[in-house]
């Protein structure tokens, strides 16, 4: 079993900035990948970033140049960096794990954190 802890979600200004935090409690090189999804009210869950576990990464379109995703192995935390929030950002961000053993993909996730990008 993984545990996800969320942090770093709140209330930011248009073109403001904010940081979420997932820290696991495992190893995060155990991990095949670790991303962040985003759900906002009444629309349906999407991608926003995921890494994997070389290190590559990939963004959904609409958040790419804006947002960064990163890893400290060392604290086993990945990070989002969120620059030029818009209010289209507004959601409830949960991290995501995905381990892969020898038959099946196991999903884990965190318990979400409020994003709300205030005009």
């Amino acid at each position: 079993q993984v545990q996800l802890v969320e942090s770093g979600g709140g209330l930011v200004q248009a073109g403001g900035s904010l940081r979420l935090s997932c820290a696991a409690s495992v190893s995060i090189f155990s991990l095949n990948t670790m991303g962040w999804y985003r759900q906002a009210p009444g629309k349906q869950r999407e991608l926003v970033a995921i890494i994997i576990s070389g290190g590559s990464t990939n963004y959904a379109d609409s958040v790419k140049g804006r947002f960064t995703i990163s890893r400290d192995v060392s604290k086993n935390t990945v990070y989002l960096q969120m620059n030029s929030l818009k209010s289209e950002d507004t959601a409830v961000y949960y991290c995501n794990a995905a381990l892969y053993g020898p038959s099946k993909k196991n999903d884990y996730w965190g318990q979400g954190t409020q994003v709300t990008v205030s005009s």
